[in-house]
């Protein structure tokens, strides 16, 4: 299998100039080749492309500095921006005309053959480069290093390494099922009692970032104080991603290591932001992301994942009976259930119908979770 480990670099002043250098061509390059297929009359093909960028090697000599394969690669990234803008225009979708690159923004490259790049221990070498750039840690997978992906965010440098490996351990092998009920206030309830409390950090950050931001806008624009306060934002989002992450791996990594069954709920994640008032906190929770980490980490150790349909009702229905209360609506934590008296938490009463939801779909005589006190 094929699994990609990102790790911050430590490079000296010299290595981090060759790195922007590397990522400015990149840059460039992909540009000129956009700017030239956007013109009228000109249309794109990978062959044309090729051309063009054997001329474009002459016009700009100072491509040399790097390692070919930075600005070659170009060819193929803007291959696979016009591919998936041609399939959205045939299904009729909104087509997402490949956009030129920003300065600043997702600065990135890609060494994709083996030979130009290699791993030893905590260093990497990359072609051009005459020393080897430090690794804040090792590799994390033993195997085959495919390709690396060079990337810079909030003036940091990670390099993303794809391994061709089969050393990837699923930790346990449970043969047990779970429900998880996703929330603002608490971000995973688990139907075996384990709650997972929000990490909104940024909430919790607000106001530094509106004091960053303010004196940010009273910068001059290009002067050297303005890319300092905007390097001093940048941190401080990268800070507040980085707490988010953390939160959603701690999740979605004890679901995936402890149960065979996940069943989780299909959020209308876009319906639920146009709700102003919960906007913010939908977005910070982060529930799309946390559920594409339950799901690949699924796959992985060969959990089985069930998404309930978008309009089930599992906070309405009682967990005991199943009976349904139309009368449970948004702000309502605790009820009871006319028909059997039973006392509910919307959350848990929801978690637990989810995982007799997972077990029925999947038709598996499973074992009954155990609650955890």
């Amino acid at each position: 299998m094929l699994l990609a480990h990102k790790i911050e670099l430590r490079p000296t002043e010299q290595q981090a100039e060759y790195l922007d250098r590397a990522c400015g061509s990149r840059r460039h390059a992909f540009n000129q080749l956009l700017a030239h297929f956007s013109q009228e009359g000109i249309k794109w093909s990978k062959k044309a492309a090729n051309e063009k960028y054997k001329a474009l090697r002459i016009e700009f000599p100072w491509y040399a500095e790097v390692s070919q394969r930075v600005t070659r690669n170009t060819v193929d990234d803007l291959h696979n921006a016009f591919t998936h803008f041609f399939r959205r225009v045939k299904k009729g979708e909104k087509p997402g005309y490949p956009r030129f690159k920003k300065r600043g923004l997702h600065d990135s490259f890609a060494l994709r053959e083996k030979p130009k790049f290699d791993v030893e221990g905590r260093t990497l070498r990359i072609e051009k480069l005459n020393t080897r750039i430090k690794m804040r840690e090792a590799l994390r997978f033993t195997g085959i290093p495919c390709q690396v992906t060079i990337s810079k965010r909030a003036d940091k440098y990670f390099a993303s390494i794809l391994v061709e490996t089969q050393d990837y351990d699923p930790k346990a092998q449970s043969s047990e099922s779970v429900g998880v009920d996703f929330g603002i206030k608490d971000l995973a309830i688990c139907s075996n009692g384990k709650t997972f409390a929000a990490n909104q950090k940024l909430k919790h950050s607000l106001k530094r970032l509106a004091r960053k931001q303010r004196a940010l806008s009273r910068k001059t624009k290009g002067s050297n104080r303005r890319a300092k306060a905007k390097q001093a934002v940048a941190k401080l989002h990268y800070r507040i991603s980085n707490q988010r992450l953390a939160i959603l791996h701690e999740v979605s990594d004890y679901l995936t290591a402890n149960f065979s069954v996940i069943a989780i709920e299909d959020l209308n994640v876009r319906g639920m932001t146009k709700n102003h008032k919960l906007a913010r906190a939908v977005n910070d929770a982060g529930f799309g992301m946390l559920r594409q980490f339950i799901e690949y980490k699924a796959e992985l150790r060969q959990r089985e994942v069930v998404i309930a349909d978008r309009f089930f009702p599992s906070s309405k229905t009682c967990s005991a009976c199943g009976n349904k209360n139309d009368a449970v609506v948004l702000g309502v934590q605790w009820w009871d259930c006319p028909s059997c008296k039973a006392h509910h938490n919307r959350d848990f009463n929801a978690s637990v119908n989810l995982d007799r939801y997972g077990r029925d779909t999947l038709q598996l005589d499973l074992k009954p979770y155990t609650r955890v006190a």
